[in-house]
């Protein structure tokens, strides 16, 4: 499985992106996904995480109102979309993909993730 971001980049606070992932599997259908991100010296942060369907999915406090996670499963793809960005959302973003899994429920831990993207940057100025 490859997954490949794209969307990152420079904003202003208070300003948005959508970042974007390709999953290459076939068993897109039935993987939870997740974005993560993570700080300098840190380890890294689930920001949001989705069910293989779709209908259930989880937000740290800290992005919660500000960024929307969703999928298109026709198309392989999972989405995140950052509004009103802070500078402290600055990190590199990675597409995480977990195993097929039979339960239809968001997944926030790290170790549950097997395939990782290759991160992209967002950086907001203030």
């Amino acid at each position: 499985v490859q997954l490949v971001e794209s969307g990152g980049g420079l904003v202003q606070a208070g300003g948005s992106l959508r970042l974007t992932c390709v999953h290459s599997g076939r068993a897109f259908r039935s993987t939870p996904m997740g974005w993560f991100r993570e700080f300098p010296g840190k380890e890294r942060e689930c920001v949001a995480s989705i069910s293989w369907s779709g209908s259930s999915t989880y937000y740290p406090d800290s992005v919660k109102g500000r960024f929307t996670i969703s999928r298109d499963n026709d198309k392989n793809t999972v989405y995140l979309q950052m509004n009103n960005l802070e500078p402290e959302d600055t990190a590199i973003y990675y597409c995480a993909a977990s195993p097929p899994a039979t339960q239809d429920t968001p997944m926030k831990m790290e170790y549950l993730y097997d395939y990782w993207g290759q991160g992209t940057q967002v950086t907001v100025s203030s």
